[in-house]
């Protein structure tokens, strides 16, 4: 796997909604290397203070130049990076970890929710620039519209045309969890891959049904890590047998085969 450290510039910062801002960064050994489920480890500061770097999904990569981050304000790393604008240097490590396996699939469901919508924009690119399936279907979910912001229409202009959408509140789509539509997508004509990344109740139930219908699953997880090289051990998981040394999510995902991990 190659791994790159690189100092890059921030070439644009958008505030797509309150909290959530996507941020593009020239890294071309970065951008050239990446795939789809993959993560950047991002020192938010010249200084130590916050001391770690921030494990960041790759939101796309554009050409062999650039990178882009989509995240969210949830404490002084993200709001130092939230006040950064171009023409400032950010120091990224990756990319790192393993990514999705999504070639020669028949037919592919993504289903993201909240900030685990990220790294599915770079899945849905690639699947439909490598080998586009007979059947995709993308659905999203989040707390409210407003919280989607513009990224059930990101999907739709690189070409997704099945897209459906689940809001908490009602506010938008469906009025529930995005794993509740989850059935009446998938017809049993296709042999479904689903691959998924989001809050670990709405994987669980995602898993679940998946089981139920015989269907493969990837799922890529979100954890704190300290390293992303799996030095801390901080980002240990169950493995599914339960018997076996823990799995690392930054090296041995962040994307498992469903069925690899204990869903406790």
């Amino acid at each position: 796997m190659n791994q790159y450290e690189e100092q890059a510039e921030i070439i644009r910062q958008d505030q797509l909604t309150a909290e959530i801002f996507r941020l593009t960064v020239k890294a071309p050994e970065i951008a050239s290397h990446a795939l789809p489920g993959q993560f950047v480890m991002v020192r938010t500061a010249p200084c130590y203070d916050p001391l770690l770097r921030r494990p960041l999904s790759i939101h796309q990569t554009i050409g062999n130049q650039q990178v882009q981050l989509l995240y969210k304000v949830v404490g002084k790393g993200t709001r130092m990076l939230a006040a950064m604008r171009p023409g400032h240097a950010l120091n990224l490590t990756g990319p790192l970890g393993r990514g999705f396996a999504f070639q020669n699939r028949s037919a592919i469901c993504l289903i993201g929710g909240g900030m685990g919508i990220a790294p599915l924009y770079f899945l849905a690119r690639e699947i439909l620039r490598v080998n586009a399936p007979p059947k995709c279907v993308v659905l999203l979910g989040g707390r409210t519209a407003a919280e989607l912001g513009p990224l059930p229409m990101d999907f739709k202009d690189i070409g997704m045309t099945e897209i459906h959408i689940a809001t908490d509140d009602g506010s938008l789509g469906h009025h529930g969890f995005v794993a509740e539509i989850l059935p009446q997508h998938l017809d049993s004509g296709h042999d479904w891959t689903v691959c998924t990344c989001g809050p670990h109740p709405m994987m669980k139930a995602v898993v679940g049904q998946c089981r139920q219908q015989g269907w493969q699953c990837q799922v890529s997880l979100e954890t704190m890590m300290a390293c992303g090289i799996s030095a801390c051990l901080g980002c240990a998981i169950p493995r599914a047998d339960l018997s076996g040394p823990y799995l690392h999510v930054c090296k041995d995902g962040p994307v498992f085969n469903a069925e690899e991990v204990a869903w406790l």
